[in-house]
């Protein structure tokens, strides 16, 4: 299996981008992780949410496989703590899919079409984060996953 991270927006902090760089080649040791950026819409401030969400999520659902576990990261998706994450993950890696894609949406959210190909919805905290932010907390626990799933003391540190 492979895990793919699909976020809008470029990273624009460089300490925030090396972070996420820093964690993404910790991945690397237990999976293949590929982070796909999705430029910004342009022109957005003359769509309406709802057109810029449609814009956005046509670009979401190409970048995604028919075959493909679609994972939103959404404010009214389950919590889970990162030992339940990590059992997420296996259960996950035991379906046999090939890839499991998370998404981070833009500031609206997700359209109809992306809701309605999504397999599940992730919440991260009943907190709002910024959507540069959310993307190092999910590698980073992506890597916090695995190293549970194999028992390495970074967990407890």
């Amino acid at each position: 299996m492979t895990i793919k991270l699909l976020a809008i927006g470029k990273t624009d902090n460089k300490e925030l981008q090396s972070l996420i760089n820093e964690y993404t080649k910790r991945l690397g040791f237990y999976i293949k992780f590929s982070l796909d950026i999705i430029p910004d819409i342009k022109n957005s401030k003359s769509l309406s949410e709802i057109q810029q969400k449609q814009k956005e999520g046509e670009l979401i659902l190409g970048k995604v496989k028919s075959t493909d576990a679609l994972i939103l990261l959404d404010e009214n998706g389950k919590q889970l703590d990162s030992v339940d994450f990590s059992k997420y993950l296996q259960k996950h890696m035991n379906s046999g899919i090939k890839q499991l894609v998370f998404v981070i949406g833009g500031p609206y959210g997700f359209s109809e079409e992306v809701y309605k190909k999504a397999n599940g919805k992730i919440s991260l905290s009943k907190m709002t984060f910024s959507h540069q932010m959310v993307r190092l907390f999910v590698v980073e626990q992506l890597y916090r996953g695995f190293t549970i799933l194999r028992n390495e003391p970074y967990h407890h540190r």
